[in-house]
């Protein structure tokens, strides 16, 4: 019996140590996750019927391993790239962008957009490519968005390739709080080019 108070203690405190350690597995979260919104987007109720080829599949764009992150790219110098601290992305740029271009097609052409899983009865065209930059850049004090855009038919027959870039400034110092709007407005104007650009494009 005299064993016994200090043995319950030491059990008891390496539960309390134990379940300790399991509340604190994990990184601490960031202060804030950042989202893309499409400055176009498709009015509720709005309907339409694909045929005639205008369903449009807008696939998710390739993406260098520096871009495809949850992380914000800083370009410190052009072999060096560092990532904002304390902010992160809700999802990869690459899955945010295509949902945005996606979203702008749909609001601002007459195209039927699908994504890589739906599929369409009349074989409409594909939109894929490569986000090349979705950084800020430290020497301009900007953010930069740069996407490789290609268009195909349904069997896989380019159409069209083309690149489409903006940028916007970035205000005050390049840190969690500042880095979001600006990559949202240059990913948008990117995206209403990409728009034009599809609609413009005669199979």
């Amino acid at each position: 019996m005299i064993h016994a108070k200090p043995r319950s203690a030491l059990v008891a405190l390496t539960a309390a140590f134990l379940l300790s350690g399991c509340v604190s597995i994990g990184a601490k979260p960031p202060m804030q996750l950042l989202t893309l919104d499409a400055a176009q987007k498709v009015p509720a109720g709005a309907a339409r019927v694909a045929g005639d080829g205008r369903t449009l599949i807008v696939a998710d764009p390739e993406a260098p391993k520096m871009l495809d992150t949850i992380r914000v790219p800083v370009q410190t110098a052009p072999t060096s790239v560092a990532y904002v601290t304390k902010v992160q992305w809700a999802d990869t740029p690459r899955h945010l962008f295509r949902r945005l271009l996606a979203e702008t097609i749909s609001a601002t052409t007459d195209r039927v957009v699908l994504d890589s899983g739906q599929f369409s009865g009349d074989g409409g065209q594909r939109l894929s490519g490569e986000l090349v930059a979705f950084t800020v850049d430290a020497a301009s004090h900007s953010a930069i968005v740069t996407y490789d855009a290609v268009l195909t038919t349904p069997a896989g027959v380019a159409l069209a390739r083309q690149r489409f870039t903006a940028s916007a400034p970035v205000s005050g110092k390049i840190e969690a709080n500042s880095v979001g709007a600006p990559l949202n407005v240059a990913a948008n104007k990117v995206a209403t080019d990409v728009a034009a650009w599809v609609a413009s494009v005669k199979e």
